[in-house]
């Protein structure tokens, strides 16, 4: 039997774990915390698989100090979580909730005191719902008073929080939440769904530019979700229709904030549904920024539409005809996503060689669902440590390429609520026992405090 070597990371990597407010925090009406537009989904019938929503998820809320002991024990040298607008901000702009201020303050304090490094992001997909009803994303004064938020968190974090991402994967949350609606706030909406797409970038420059005002020295990024587009199966789908799926799931975001620019041929298929795009927003967009987060769970795998399924498409890309998803390859996550790691590396390579402006990148989730139940205390889960063994590997060959990838954060530290599949899919370290809320570190939680620990992976069985 051969193995995979022993691998060792640059000095100085940082090695972490992601989590998301409306996924685990729970304590929806307390603290003066207000409903968000994940609330109002979750509890709107057929929204969510088995009615579940995010009103205790991990009641991480109460567990702060328990939650960060565990960190600890964990090894985590970092700790990337979001903070819940309508928690500090309960309608979104106005008077400050001092409660939810406290509440993240305690968390860093708790962190800190632990010699975990707080990574704060300020938009993971819960605006405020009182926004909502004044138009959300889709209304250019959203992106104002998400700079007054984010120069708020700044001045009330920012002695001992230096690092920040704007927004978590805003493609999601454009597309997901307003062409298919298969996240909140659950439009079918194409020309809100571009609206959205470029009032979020319009609003991570405005936010870069206002906390910069309140703060110096700040380290501020934007995290994305980019992934290689390939055809798989027959029939294969039009070369013309993969680029734009790739223009509009990677392009824009990369080209408007390195680049200063939309996609040309984006913003032809779009024509009119780009309408929200005025003079200078590029150039605000375009802000300087000091990281860029990526996460990556798989390549995008489409075919061609067969001449029986006219009705199949892909509605979360507007303007995207003749192609579906691909068929589901036999060895996949609970989630159905295929297992690509050789395009970790690839997607990496790629980024560097297309931005050369392109800021230090954080992989900033990478992870895999798999339902390992705990027997006798212990929750063995063999497939976990093998999806993060060859992506660390894959990750671990790009940085050998000579891209600049400063550290790592796994999805997710502990089992939660998976947004409209419930609590069926678990990404965590940590399983959770949703009854009662018990915590039980994977096998594969010990296997990361091993890698943090030596700083890279033993040799493996291949």
């Amino acid at each position: 039997m051969t193995e995979r070597p022993a691998t060792e990371f640059p000095d100085g990597f940082r090695w972490g774990a992601a989590t998301a407010s409306y996924q685990i925090e729970g304590g929806v009406s307390e603290g003066g915390r207000a409903p968000s537009v994940w609330d109002t989904f979750a509890h709107t019938e057929g929204k969510v698989a088995n009615g579940e929503t995010g009103d205790i998820a991990c009641d991480h809320y109460h567990r702060v100090d328990e939650d960060v002991s565990m960190m600890a024990d964990l090894g985590l040298q970092t700790y990337r979580f979001s903070v819940s607008w309508s928690r500090v901000v309960p309608d979104g702009r106005g008077t400050v909730n001092a409660d939810g201020i406290a509440f993240y303050q305690r968390l860093v304090d708790r962190l800190l005191d632990h010699g975990i490094t707080p990574c704060p992001t300020l938009f993971h997909w819960d605006l405020p719902q009182a926004l909502e009803e004044l138009g959300g994303f889709r209304s250019r004064d959203t992106v104002s008073w998400f700079g007054d938020y984010a120069a708020l968190m700044a001045r009330q974090l920012g002695d001992r929080v230096p690092m920040w991402s704007t927004f978590n994967e805003p493609w999601c949350y454009a597309y997901l939440g307003h062409a298919s609606g298969r996240h909140a706030p659950g439009l079918t909406d194409q020309a809100a769904a571009v609206t959205v797409a470029h009032h979020e970038l319009l609003a991570h420059g405005l936010a870069v530019s206002a906390m910069r005002a309140e703060r110096d020295g700040l380290q501020l990024g934007i995290v994305i979700n980019p992934s290689n587009v390939h055809t798989e199966g027959d029939p294969p789908a039009p070369a013309d229709q993969l680029r734009l799926v790739d223009g509009i799931h990677n392009r824009w975001w990369f080209d408007a904030l390195l680049r200063g620019a939309y996609p040309a041929d984006v913003l032809t298929s779009y024509g009119d549904l780009a309408g929200a795009v005025q003079a200078g927003d590029l150039a605000i967009i375009a802000s300087p920024i000091d990281w860029i987060g990526i996460n990556y769970y798989f390549d995008i795998l489409l075919r061609g539409l067969a001449t029986d399924e006219s009705t199949r498409g892909l509605p979360e890309y507007p303007t995207v005809v003749g192609v579906t998803q691909a068929d589901r390859r036999a060895v996949h996550t609970d989630m159905g996503w295929p297992i690509t790691p050789e395009g970790f590396t690839q997607l990496l390579r790629r980024l560097d060689r297309d931005y050369p402006n392109l800021p230090p990148m954080h992989i900033t989730e990478n992870g895999c669902a798999y339902d390992d139940p705990v027997l006798d205390g212990r929750c063995a889960d063999a497939r976990r440590i093998e999806y993060l063994d060859v992506h660390l590997r894959a990750l671990r060959d790009a940085i050998d390429a000579g891209v600049d990838v400063r550290g790592y954060y796994q999805w997710s530290l502990m089992d939660n609520f998976e947004w409209a599949l419930g609590y069926a899919k678990r990404f965590g370290l940590v399983h959770v026992d949703f009854a009662s809320l018990r915590r039980t570190p994977r096998d594969s939680a010990h296997w990361y405090r091993d890698v943090i620990r030596r700083n890279g992976l033993a040799a493996t069985p291949r």
